[in-house]
């Protein structure tokens, strides 16, 4: 199942049954069988073990590393066991817990990071896919001390906006989560110091699909570096991608505090005169009314 970032609204038919997808939130209808929760989670484990295959396969993960999860419903999260292999698992490995990190069912034990997966899941109600992994290049850049905070992919800048950096805590702890918080409401893709890669979505597929691009930017940021100075877009230009989001069905994050990509005119003086679209100035209105928003 795949769902475009950001749809608001679309009717989707697995061939037994009906559901809508609103605001990014997957909606099972309320007169749905007990039989159709049961082929929803079935698809779920199925769609879980597919993406583990791809992460392993592509060089994200590798022995024991990563872990996924999906949103049941309001009380139950389905997610990868601790000590398996993602690439290898079978439907039946993977485990259910509650929304406080209780193992309901399943005989393998629930992860030691689903903090973090569980604080998503709490601050965002859009959310209900979560995909944490250690892409290589990606992973560098975290390890190295540097966001992918750069204006530089148009494609990066509609899909994702910034992904910032967020600081060293052990994982598998409530610090973790700690330093985590301040940044869930506001990005779908965060780099994790010294540690990995998480990403988030309206469903598994989205979540996947952005880590993808995620190291697939960082590939393309380090080899620009490697060559010579990668050159930043402006932020007139940002303007006009950020302003297209709707076009392409994307919905940014709720909490609106993102900050811009760095640009190739950040921080010059305020005497600079940037001339822009009304389509362009309301899209930089809207980030700011958002940004004032979650500060309240």
């Amino acid at each position: 199942m795949f769902v475009p970032l950001g749809v608001r609204r679309r009717l989707i038919y697995t061939g037994s049954y009906h559901f809508t997808v609103e605001e990014g939130v997957l909606t099972v209808p309320s007169d749905s069988s007990p039989g159709t929760s049961v082929l929803l989670e079935e698809q779920h484990r199925r769609e879980i073990c597919r993406v583990g295959r791809w992460l392993y396969e592509r060089g994200y993960i590798v022995a024991g590393e990563g872990n996924l999860s999906v949103r049941l419903d309001a009380e139950r999260i389905l997610t990868t066991p601790t000590c398996v292999n993602k690439g290898m698992m079978a439907p039946e490995d993977l485990v259910i817990m509650d929304m406080e990190g209780t193992h309901l069912q399943g005989d393998r034990k629930v992860s030691s990071e689903a903090g973090m997966h569980l604080l998503f899941y709490r601050m965002r109600p859009d959310v209900n896919a979560i995909c944490h992994s250690h892409p290589p290049t990606a992973t560098g850049f975290a390890v190295a001390g540097f966001g992918l905070d750069q204006a530089l992919l148009p494609e990066v800048i509609v899909g994702l906006g910034k992904v910032p950096l967020v600081r060293y805590a052990t994982p598998g702890t409530p610090d973790l989560s700690a330093v985590l918080e301040p940044y869930v409401p506001h990005y779908d893709a965060l780099l994790l110091a010294n540690h990995g890669a998480t990403t988030c979505g309206p469903d598994l597929l989205t979540a996947f699909f952005r880590m993808e691009t995620l190291e697939h930017f960082a590939k393309i940021t380090l080899a620009a570096k490697l060559i010579g100075e990668p050159q930043l877009l402006s932020t007139r230009e940002v303007a006009k991608l950020m302003a297209a989001r709707a076009k392409y069905f994307v919905t940014p994050p709720p909490g609106g505090g993102a900050e811009l990509p760095e640009t190739c005119d950040t921080g010059e003086s305020n005497a600079d005169e940037v001339t822009l679209t009304r389509a362009e100035l309301e899209a930089l209105i809207d980030e700011a009314v958002r940004k004032d928003r979650s500060r309240r």
